[in-house]
């Protein structure tokens, strides 16, 4: 479930979403050792949402690099 108060993830790049979770896993540790439960929750659905939207850019990157080599000799 992605947080709704997350606004467009589309500015940033994957290096900068990347810092995000990191710096979001450390809160989440904090809210753990804190107990502070509905802060957890809060915390995992922010991490899910830069997350996704990390996998959605690598992904694209990743066919766009693979769209460089259809024009290229293929031994199989």
């Amino acid at each position: 479930m992605e947080h709704p108060l997350i606004s467009n993830l589309d500015e940033l790049t994957p290096d900068q979403l990347l810092e995000k979770v990191n710096e979001l896993h450390n809160k989440l540790s904090i809210a753990y050792r804190t107990g502070n439960s509905q802060l957890c929750n809060q915390i995992r659905m922010a991490i899910e949402s830069y997350q996704n939207k990390l996998r959605e850019k690598q992904q694209k990157q990743y066919e766009e690099a693979q769209q460089n080599f259809n024009d290229k000799i293929k031994i199989s």
